[in-house]
């Protein structure tokens, strides 16, 4: 699934008391019945089409509200990258909204119509005005006001663009991103104050105790290429930064056959792909797949375990644990063995959670698995106090030594997490302008056949599948632990690294 579980706990880290309510286990078990006994059929249901060029469309229409999102989906993100182009996808992505050459045009065509250009003037509207074939009418440009609400996201795996606007303004959304992805212009005043955007945004992160919490895991669950896991970069890499980096990235990357277009709302599926082919179908296709001449590393497996402090001014104690899991395309039923595996021990009234929460050993306790193309993480975070982090490192391994056990969890509380990873998705749908992020992250991290067959696989996958998975992937298997704890937390604590990775 994707990563959100930990959010929670991190969140669960800033609170002040450690006494909290568990949701009442009884509506809890009367919503698992009902969730099991409906058993709703959750299938997505998008059409998709690939353009001649490569380019794929993914539609998914709902005219309950006349509002659509397009976005642009491009594999792109930190496991393309190598260290020196850490952190490159990310500055790619602030550069996207900024001028383009059909932006240039518009601009050159209003100073010829006022009055004529100057020299610099020319020297500056030479390549837009040579353009001015291939990029065709602009009057979609006036709708400009009704297609304000934007934004772009980097993660590991891919990068995404989007607009969100009324059904009638479709066809210009579909302009603009088109334009933006084929005729950027890398203006190098806009990208120098673009990379200082961007280091503000390590500096945010750099300022926030939780962020060397995470760095550190990553870091050492893929010490061989850590800037693959990396979507942010380094402040080295973005200051080196140059405009030509960013045409590599372009030539590389953001081309059709590595590209989607995804469109959900109100709109019809023909209309969606008449419109994106009369936009992008002139698109060149590049030669060679990227991931055939850039292919992606091969994450070594951990030689050994290996515990880590990491001390930061928290209130609390955080610990991570992390091991490498299954990778999309070399062992897709352990992925959805994995999603299944994580909700029965997310459950209020799981073993996992009566042993962590309930106990009293833990304020949060949870356990997921990140889908990858490359190598995803499973994590197991805690939360926790001075006072009893070695009890609940050491309660935490005991469980893990338990996973496979028959009575570990019941039938019903298989059917149950499955259910409601179902009807999770079918809420999650209720606001399609995020959905729309979903579908994309699917199609670029999965391949869309994958998220196809989601719910089928998942309903599919048995008590055997989650042992296979556990014997794999967990038990028995190298892993990494990271504490997060103050210097006055840890002279309480004295957490070592041996009890980090349960020894």
């Amino acid at each position: 699934m994707k990563k959100t579980f930990l959010s929670s706990l991190l969140i669960l880290s800033t609170l002040t008391s450690v006494n909290f309510a568990q949701p009442a286990k009884a509506t809890q078990a009367a919503t698992t019945k009902a969730l099991i006994k409906t058993k709703q059929t959750s299938e997505v249901p998008f059409v998709n089409k690939v353009l001649p060029n490569g380019l794929e469309i993914i539609v998914l229409p709902d005219a309950s509200v006349p509002i659509v999102t397009v976005e642009l989906a491009v594999r792109n993100g930190s496991f393309t990258e190598p260290p020196e182009l850490n952190g490159l996808s990310h500055l790619y992505e602030h550069m996207f909204f900024k001028s383009n050459q059909a932006v240039l045009l518009s601009q050159c065509e209003s100073a010829i119509n006022a009055g004529g250009l100057s020299e610099r003037g020319r020297q500056m509207c030479a390549n837009p005005l040579a353009l001015k074939s291939q990029l065709g009418s602009l009057a979609y440009l006036n709708d400009a006001d009704q297609l304000n609400i934007y934004n772009g996201t980097t993660r590991e795996e891919v990068v995404n663009y989007f607009y969100t606007t009324t059904s009638s303004y479709v066809g210009s959304a579909i302009r603009l991103i088109n334009d933006a992805v084929r005729y950027p212009t890398f203006d190098e005043q806009e990208f120098k104050e673009e990379i200082q955007v961007v280091i503000g945004e390590i500096d945010r992160n750099e300022s926030n105790p939780f962020f060397y919490l995470n760095r550190t895991l990553m870091e050492k669950l893929y010490y061989k290429y850590p800037t693959r896991k990396n979507a942010l970069g380094t402040r080295e890499t973005v200051l080196s930064a140059t405009t030509d980096k960013m045409r590599l990235i372009q030539s590389r990357y953001y081309v059709p056959n590595n590209s989607a277009l995804v469109v959900t709302g109100d709109v019809k599926a023909e209309d969606v792909f008449r419109l994106a082919e009369a936009s992008f179908g002139s698109w060149k296709r590049r030669e060679v797949d990227p991931f055939k001449e850039f292919p992606l590393v091969e994450h070594p497996a951990l030689p050994k375990s290996a515990g880590f402090i990491v001390e930061q001014p928290v209130q609390n104690v955080l610990i991570n644990v992390g091991w490498h899991g299954p990778s999309v395309g070399k062992d897709d039923a352990a992925t959805y063995a994995a999603d299944v595996f994580s909700y029965i021990l997310s459950q209020p009234n799981s073993r996992f959670q009566r042993a962590m929460v309930d106990s009293g050993l833990t304020v949060g306790a949870d356990i997921g698995y990140y889908t990858q193309r490359n190598v995803g993480p499973i994590q197991l975070a805690l939360v926790t106090t001075p006072d009893k982090g070695k009890a609940a490192l050491k309660a935490a391994y005991a469980e893990i030594a338990q996973f496979n056990k028959p009575d570990y969890f019941t039938d019903e509380e298989l059917e149950s997490a499955k259910a409601i990873l179902e009807s999770r998705d079918l809420f999650d749908r209720e606001k399609l302008s995020d959905y729309t992020h979903v579908l994309g992250f699917w199609w670029s991290s999965t391949g869309i056949d994958y998220f196809r067959g989601y719910h089928k696989n998942l309903r599919a996958t048995s008590r055997a599948d989650i042992n296979r998975y556990v014997k794999t992937y967990i038990q028995n298997k190298p892993h990494v632990g990271v504490a997060l704890i103050s210097t006055e937390a840890q002279a309480q604590a004295k957490i070592t690294p041996e009890d980090l990775i349960g020894k």
